[in-house]
């Protein structure tokens, strides 16, 4: 439940949208609606960037908005605004069921069954503002900026670093009966530098995202972090192509992890297109995988009581020893692959791959000669074969050990053989979005230079 103090700072107070949810769901229901739910939401945020120790842009964003979706049987109908005044509701609503009135009747839509429904809304300390003033975000903003400045005489020119603030609450609400919402906030501080060496130019950044600015990392850091990460790549030199271990950094291993929930989410498998069909119960990746899904972490970023459609979210493991245990699934994929809902209308929830024995430096120490992986460019995943081919930027190894920056070069296996031919996970684990995971060795991968 929100305080006044969050409410004050809105529109309508926490218990007007609330109702209000529940008010035009009433509207549905008297223009002949057999099922509808909607969905309110408003949120206020601030952010300030800074560039060279001169503030740049100074932003504040103030948005409101309800979707509703009715239902006539199995025709469908969506429409949304962002004026909650009354009249505005009700002419949304009224959209809505004109738009149900022409569209075909699909027998795999409507709500989420009604004894999904999440009956307990738990408070998973979520919303923590960040009464912070232009000034002070200015100030924290350039003190980022001046730390990863001064991190060597090479750094020369900076992209700017950011301070960002958010906040807002929503309300849920469907004909089942169910009215759920609660406030949240994610703020963040983000620096990026160029650094430069005869002809060598790179750049690099570092950032923190949290919902609570007390667990946000210090700016001086992330800017000396930043700093590090840009002059380090200096002088890069090209490689043969070949065939060797690789690793990706922390940050990069969550888009592995990204790519495998991809694959086993309901679009994707209800298409047929994805690498991992009809993969439920069977081995998809090395026997040290392990995947957890823990929507009701405290403070999580990706924490929720319920998913989109009110359904009750709740802790599971996804993968066991490379067995795939689950899949990502809403309401209308699940249905249509003639399964039940996961409680992931919307998207997973946090993610946690479960950490190795060992930090950084003991993976490259396992990986002996390779490449690690800092960057990658483009897409370059097929998701119907697992076909994978990326550029990269990063560093060669020997015996465990950094010798030089790398870039221009395309790191290329196949996602199938990849998850199988994971043999570390690190215990490096970085938090800076919904998937918790390590620096991930791949035991062999294509690396193609030019």
């Amino acid at each position: 439940m929100a305080d006044s103090g969050l409410d004050s700072r809105f529109s309508y107070a926490f218990d007007e949208i609330m109702q209000m949810s529940e008010d035009v769901l009433k509207v549905a229901k008297k223009l002949g609606a057999s099922a509808a739910e909607a969905e309110l939401s408003l949120s206020i945020g601030q952010n300030v960037s800074v560039r060279l120790g001169e503030t740049e842009n100074i932003e504040y964003n103030r948005d409101k908005g309800m979707s509703i979706t009715v239902y006539f049987g199995q025709q469908k109908g969506h429409a949304s605004t962002s004026d909650l005044s009354s009249q505005a509701l009700k002419d949304s609503v009224l959209a809505a069921c004109n738009i149900a009135k022409y569209t075909a009747k699909d027998e795999f839509c409507g709500l989420a069954d009604a004894h999904l429904m999440a009956t307990d809304i738990l408070d998973l300390d979520l919303y923590h503002p960040w009464n912070i003033s232009v000034d002070e975000a200015i100030a924290i903003a350039k003190e980022c900026e001046a730390a990863a400045l001064s991190v060597d005489a090479r750094i020369t020119n900076s992209e700017g670093a950011s301070v960002s603030t958010g906040e807002g609450y929503f309300a849920y609400s469907n004909s089942h009966g169910f009215t759920g919402g609660y406030p949240s906030s994610r703020h963040g501080v983000s620096c990026s530098v160029i650094a430069e060496a005869g002809d060598s130019m790179q750049r690099d950044y570092w950032y923190s995202t949290a919902r609570a600015a007390a667990d946000l990392e210090a700016a001086k850091d992330i800017g000396r972090i930043a700093g590090e990460r840009a002059v380090r790549r200096l002088n890069s030199r090209k490689i043969k192509t070949c065939q060797a271990p690789v690793l990706f950094e922390a940050a990069l291993a969550s888009g592995l992890i990204s790519t495998l929930i991809s694959a086993i989410s309901g679009g994707s498998l209800y298409r047929k297109s994805s690498f991992l069909l009809d993969s439920l119960g069977k081995q998809i990746a090395s026997p040290l995988l392990n995947i957890f899904e823990e929507p009701h972490l405290k403070r999580g970023l990706a924490s929720s009581p319920f998913d989109n459609e009110g359904v009750a979210t709740k802790a599971r493991q996804l993968v066991k020893n490379g067995v795939l245990q689950g899949y990502v699934l809403g309401s209308y994929s699940a249905r249509k692959l003639g399964m039940q809902t996961t409680g992931n209308a919307g998207g997973n929830h946090n993610l946690i791959v479960q950490p190795g024995e060992n930090d950084f430096a003991g993976l490259l120490k396992k990986m002996g000669t390779g490449l690690l992986v800092t960057e990658l460019l483009g897409t370059g995943i097929n998701m119907v074969t697992g076909d994978y081919s990326r550029g990269a930027a990063g560093f060669w190894v020997e015996n465990g050990v950094i010798m030089h920056p790398v870039e221009e070069i395309t790191i290329a296996g196949n996602m199938t053989d990849m998850l199988k031919s994971i043999v570390a996970i690190g215990n490096d684990v970085l938090v800076q979005g919904s998937k918790q995971v390590g620096s991930i060795l791949i035991e062999r991968m294509t690396i193609a230079s030019d």
